[in-house]
């Protein structure tokens, strides 16, 4: 079996299938012939899964889904416009228009309010447990109407890790499955699924395509949770445009038996909602997942660097440092469980000083960008508190441990010591030290 650096560079790909060509192609078009009328019954009857309709599927696009699928030893995925909408449709997917998500305060700041903004609109509510550190805050927090434990693997601005392993033992002993984004870590740090995760989603935006050239989503699943246990009848739904050519009756598990989760998010929330990848933008995440492994390794090693100056600027312009590889942080423990090659680019301190101070440094730095985006191959700077985590109220921030003075970091390719220096002009500019 390949290995990983090889899988992302050849998995789901076989030249002979494309007129040879060497770099997948991008099948720029909307629709794909149907030959002849038995052929068109076959794909419109889910016979045959040749390219139809690039709403649904099409060729660059499966080969980007097929090559995350070996990346994860997974069984199907389906690829979206954007890590919202993977978020989004992997949810209303579990949930099916009833029942409550549990979900930590350590999220994305737009996942969070997308359970008040989209999912109330659906009759589905959401718990959010009182400490993700403590295992029991999970078990206390499920309801009887409970569907899906939902997490961030690293989390986004903080880099804490949580116990993947355990939180997913809470969700199966429930019978409801744990979705995990794994978004910050990307496949090269960690495989959810080894840990018992049963969907995994990506802001395919971020460290997956690794350029800031393209917006794009995933869901992928292992087809190991069992679906058929009562709580999830969505799933063993038979409706008319699944039916068989003689007519007959079929579920979810009968048309899409290695893949029922994304098979049916793409049979109807894909279809229906339409959140697209473009095969172009397809294309630039291929690209990415080539250099995936140098590329996240590089900015691992340049966030420890920064974690290591950062701290010793504790006790004059930073008050504190926030990554598992920071002294004394409460997560390195679990970090050498699920991060051993290192827990990620990301990381966050708190600026002492006024609010105008913190303006100042976040308009003194030059290498740094200050952009809402991370993963980039460039460095980047940003606040979240007023920014990518304004949605959420006080009492979220606070639950999330987002505070006014929080600046966090994404690391990118550059040389370490160009980022320092521009750290610390920035430092003294702004303090006049």
């Amino acid at each position: 079996m390949a290995r990983f650096d090889t899988k992302k560079l050849h998995a789901g790909y076989d030249p002979k299938d494309h007129n040879y060509a060497v770099s997948v192609p991008i099948y720029a078009t909307t629709a794909f012939e149907l030959d002849t009328v038995q052929r068109s019954d076959d794909m419109f009857s889910f016979d045959s899964w040749d390219p139809l309709y690039t709403r649904l599927s099409n060729p660059t696009t499966d080969v980007l889904e097929a090559r995350l699928v070996e990346l994860h030893n997974a069984t199907a995925a389906v690829s979206l416009a954007s890590g919202m909408a993977a978020v989004t449709y992997a949810l209303l997917n579990v949930t099916a228009g009833s029942g409550r998500i549990l979900a930590t305060p350590r999220l994305y700041g737009g996942s969070i309010d997308s359970f008040t903004q989209v999912f109330r609109e659906n009759n589905v509510k959401y718990d959010i447990v009182e400490d993700p550190d403590d295992i029991e805050s999970y078990k206390k927090a499920i309801q009887p109407d409970t569907k899906v434990i939902f997490i961030e693997s690293l989390t986004n601005p903080n880099a804490t890790v949580l116990d993947i392993e355990a939180i997913a033992k809470v969700a199966h002993d429930a019978g409801i499955p744990l979705i995990v984004d794994n978004t910050l870590a990307t496949p090269y740090l960690l495989n959810p699924f080894e840990f018992g995760a049963d969907v995994v989603v990506y802001s395919a935006t971020k460290g997956l395509s690794g350029h800031g050239n393209v917006v794009a989503g995933v869901i992928i699943e292992n087809n190991k949770f069992d679906w058929k246990n009562g709580k999830f009848p969505q799933f063993s739904d038979q409706p008319y445009f699944l039916r068989a050519q003689d007519g007959s009756s079929r579920d979810y598990f009968d048309v899409f038996p290695d893949g029922p989760f994304t098979g049916r998010i793409r049979a109807i929330h894909l279809n229906y909602l339409g959140a697209a990848l473009a095969p172009f933008s397809g294309y630039l995440v291929l690209l990415g997942l080539e250099t995936l492994s140098e590329r996240v390794q590089k900015q691992v090693d340049n966030a420890e660097k920064i974690v290591e100056y950062l701290e010793t600027r504790i006790g004059k312009e930073v008050l504190w440092v926030k990554h598992p590889h920071a002294k004394n942080n409460p997560y390195s423990e679990l970090a050498a469980k699920y991060f051993p090659k290192g827990a990620g680019g990301i990381l966050s301190f708190g600026l002492d000083g006024t609010a105008e101070q913190r303006k100042d440094f976040l308009e003194a730095v030059k290498v740094w960008g200050f952009q809402a985006n991370i993963g980039d191959a460039k460095s980047l700077i940003i606040n979240p508190s007023t920014t990518t985590h304004t949605e959420l109220n006080p009492e979220l921030q606070k639950a999330a441990d987002i505070q006014d003075n929080t600046i966090r970091l994404s690391l990118g390719l550059e040389d370490p010591q160009d980022l320092i220096d521009d750290l610390q002009q920035a430092f003294d500019k702004v303090f006049g030290l």
